[in-house]
């Protein structure tokens, strides 16, 4: 009993135990309902569809085809792909005759869909051309003249290129193609070209051709490469001709506008040249006119925004038609009627709410609106379609409070920057009607509101908004940029505005209070903006200048311009420059220099007397820190007062200057100026004076006891320090006394010239007198003219000889005549009586003086 209970167990225990057979037969590798794999011999099937003698057994050719079908339900092998499509290829040519082949092709076709499988890993790569062929081949059949079999291989294809294999299948011993390889296969292949040429052979079959679009939409989604193959058949061209044909559901529409984004996001710049023509920028513009006006729904609207963005990719071709097709004109209505009254009934109910999709429409026809001004075309339409006044209306100060049907305070603050972004181009083009619109005074207005302390809260949700979260910059930043535009545009006549506006004012006061500490990117491009719309402004006039030079140059500007001028002064053909410059009423560069160093020492506290002169020689350019400043002991890396002065103040850079310019013969110097520049001359060695002061006096609060040597010529650099600044002060004294002296003998220059102008008055007066007197008393009349007669006898030349006498004789003339009634007797006049004796004796006399003369 024992032995039988053995046996038994033993043979319980093997049946528990699993055999595991290591050759795979027929049965072993069976299906799922346990059909052997039993091959078909598919050249057999072939030849039986082919051959004379039996091609017309359409009964046996049927069920050859249906035992095919039913025998490899889960996919073809690699290998037997060739004889397969062969198979394909002689029913689509008979179904145009037998109608029977339909459905067996059509159980083909839905197995061709599936992952192919292999017999061994290496199959993949051994039939690989195969497999492209043979998915060419699935292109090839659209040639069918059926809408069932083309539906089919349009679900084949779909499924092939998206479908990846089930696991059941790998449970059952089945290796199908990785989802990978039957995508690049297909890739490799050229099926997506085919079924772009296939959509001229459907006709009006509306539901085929859905299907077709369907499977582009699926190959062009996420390949470059198939939609590289589209385009080589004119994809974009085909596709948006036709978007626009009769289908009641939309989807067509919609399916084109998926594609054509597609084969945009991969196809580059040949999409947007494939759609430049008129019969594509027809089809955009009836598309996008019919959903923004009778489109309602979400779906409608986000296919509007989509026809809108491929709009703007082809606008961007300078070739495409938009404004000959009136695409542009109609473009430009759209963005401009919820700011410009319109009566076009296009527009006529239209509105635009707080909706994303609505919002989104906004910026891009606002983008839309920049892209047209590349086009001259499109200028003129620009101008009539009003767009500056519409983009305007959002350059004002933000408001906290939302009206009634306009945008929430955050898409207000948005729209406002892409408008100004848009201004900044449009507004240079269209100046004219930039300043109809009073464009410098809106934006004026709105810098004022940046800078002001009013709180707001900036939302900087957008690109152009970078920067301005919880503040005002973003604002100001496009402002700015819009005033830099205006201004180099060259027109005279806004900057003029802009200047008697007050924007040099405007800005200098930005410049100075606003940026006080910040070294952030956006404030410097603000400050370059300012800084180049000041220097465009007052490039060529000098009014402008002077406004500028009133508050352009703050003190903390002073340090820096100074380095500047000194870096440039290590050209030699720059102090020729310096000496040449002449600022408000003459004012030459060492005055304005020596001007600058007179107030770096009244902010210091420098010791001067009331000339300007040294009143300390022991410290002649300390300043109050310096004096006060107790002596303590420092590391030997500290920097002491007398070092740190020197970079604090503008004393070292003036300094500096002079050595380059000269510190004699130069122009517009008062004497003030020449007291302070021989302080300027010695500055350098005052300063190494102070050092020394320092290291004596830090010395012996470090308990350190110089050597007697070393105290020698401590005490020695002292006294020379002391001597030097004595002689500076006697050279400001002498220069001071000379002034005195020059001011002096001026005073007297100036009575003497006073006493010879009275002396002229006082003879003008007795001159006067004595012609009153000679004209009304006849005593002093006569007296006067023998005073007159004496002094014209005295004023005669004597004659040496006799004949000499003779001949003056001779020649000699009365110079009065006789009976002479008048009171006037100045040398030859003659004043005639009206009497006849006085004309005859005239006449008479004439020619024998006129005959003496010619003697």
């Amino acid at each position: 009993m024992s032995a039988q209970a053995s046996l038994k167990g033993q043979s319980e225990s093997l049946k528990k135990i699993p055999i595991v057979s290591h050759i795979i037969t027929d049965d072993g590798a069976s299906l799922s309902k346990g059909i052997a794999l039993k091959p078909i011999d598919m050249n057999r099937v072939a030849k039986l569809l082919t051959d004379p003698h039996s091609d017309q057994l359409f009964e046996r050719h049927i069920h050859a085809l249906r035992r095919i079908a039913d025998r490899y339900k889960n996919g073809f092998f690699l290998k037997d792909l060739v004889q397969v499509f062969k198979i394909l290829n002689v029913c689509a040519d008979r179904i145009s005759s037998q109608d029977c082949y339909i459905e067996p092709m059509c159980s083909l076709l839905r197995i061709c869909g599936l992952p192919f499988l292999k017999e061994k890993t290496s199959d993949e790569t051994v039939f690989a051309q195969i497999v492209v062929e043979s998915i060419a081949q699935m292109g090839y059949l659209m040639r069918v003249p059926n809408g069932t079999v083309r539906s089919a291989l349009a679900d084949a294809i779909i499924s092939l290129y998206c479908n990846p294999p089930e696991v059941s299948e790998i449970l059952q011993g089945l290796r199908p193609t990785s989802h990978k390889y039957n995508k690049h296969m297909i890739e490799m292949s050229d099926v997506a070209e085919t079924l772009i040429k296939s959509l001229t052979l459907l006709g009006g079959n509306l539901k085929i051709k859905l299907k077709i679009m369907e499977v582009l939409q699926k190959l062009s989604s996420d390949s470059e490469e198939n939609c590289k193959q589209m385009l080589k058949s004119d994809a974009a061209y085909h596709i948006c001709c036709h978007m626009n044909a009769s289908d009641q559901s939309g989807f067509l529409l919609f399916i084109s506008v998926e594609i054509l984004w597609n084969l945009l996001e991969f196809g580059g710049q040949e999409v947007s040249h494939q759609l430049a023509n008129l019969e594509c920028v027809n089809a955009l513009k009836q598309a996008f006119k019919e959903l923004m006006v009778s489109g309602c729904s979400n779906y409608e609207k986000q296919l509007r925004n989509d026809l809108l963005v491929i709009t703007t990719l082809v606008a961007q071709n300078l070739d495409s038609p938009i404004v000959e097709t009136g695409f542009a004109k109609q473009l430009i209505l759209f963005a401009t009627f919820s700011e410009v009254k319109s009566h076009n009934p296009l527009v006529k109910s239209l509105k635009l709410m707080q909706s994303h999709e609505d919002f989104e429409l906004k910026k891009l026809l606002i983008n839309m609106l920049e892209l047209l001004s590349r086009d001259p075309a499109a200028i003129q339409l620009l101008s009539d379609g009003k767009v500056l006044l519409s983009l305007f209306h959002y350059v004002k100060a933000n408001g906290t409070k939302k009206l009634p049907r306009e945008w929430s305070p955050a898409q207000f603050e948005e729209l406002q920057l892409y408008a100004m972004s848009a201004l900044s181009r449009l507004a240079v083009l269209l100046v004219e009607d930039y300043v109809t619109c009073q464009g410098n005074t809106r934006l004026l207005l709105l810098l004022e509101w940046c800078v002001s302390e009013t709180k707001f809260e900036g939302h900087g949700n957008s690109f152009h908004g970078s920067g301005g979260r919880g503040n005002k910059k973003a604002q100001m930043r496009f402002c700015l940029r819009l005033l830099n535009a205006i201004v180099s545009s060259g027109n005279e006549a806004t900057a003029q505005d802009l200047c008697d506006q007050g924007v040099i004012s405007q800005l200098l006061n930005i410049l100075q209070n606003f940026f006080v500490e910040s070294d952030d990117a956006m404030d410097v491009e603000m400050q370059c903006d300012m800084l180049y719309i000041l220097s465009t402004l007052c490039e060529s006039d000098i009014h402008r200048k002077e406004l500028f030079g009133r508050q352009a140059c703050p003190r903390n500007m002073h340090n820096l311009i100074l380095g500047c001028l000194l870096e440039l002064c290590e050209n030699p053909k720059t102090i020729a420059h310096i000496h040449t410059w002449r600022g408000t009423n003459d004012v030459t560069a060492p005055h304005l220099l020596i001007h600058l160093w007179r107030e770096e020492e009244k902010r210091i506290g420098s010791l001067r007397d009331e000339n300007g002169a040294i009143a300390d020689v022991a410290s002649p350019i300390s300043g109050e820190m310096q004096r006060v400043h107790a002596v303590a002991p420092q590391s030997s890396s500290a920097a002491s007062l007398s070092i740190v002065d020197v970079s604090e103040n503008l004393r070292a850079k003036v300094f500096a200057l002079f050595t380059r310019l000269g510190f004699s013969d130069l122009p517009g110097l008062t004497t003030e100026d020449y007291v302070t520049l021989a302080i300027i001359e010695k500055y350098l060695d005052f300063k190494l004076g102070e050092v020394w002061s320092e290291i004596s006096n830090e010395l012996p609060v470090e308990g350190v006891r110089p050597t007697t040597p070393d105290q020698e010529a401590m005490d020695t650099i002292t006294r020379a320090i002391v001597e030097r600044g004595k002689g500076v002060s006697m050279l400001q004294a002498e220069l001071l006394e000379a002034e005195s002296q020059q001011d002096l003998h001026d005073e007297k220059q100036f009575y003497v010239e006073v006493k010879e102008n009275h002396k002229q008055r006082e003879k003008s007066i007795e001159s006067w007198n004595d012609y009153v007197k000679r004209t009304s008393n006849y005593r002093h009349l006569v007296n006067c003219k023998k005073q007159q007669d004496k002094s014209i006898e005295s004023s005669r030349a004597k004659p040496r000889y006799k004949d000499q006498a003779k001949k003056l004789a001779a020649m000699f003339h009365e110079t009065l005549l006789k009976k002479l009634h008048t009171t006037t007797f100045q040398g030859r006049n003659i004043t005639v009586e009206s009497t006849p004796n006085a004309l005859t004796g005239i006449s008479e006399r004439l020619p024998q003086e006129n005959s003496a003369l010619l003697a």
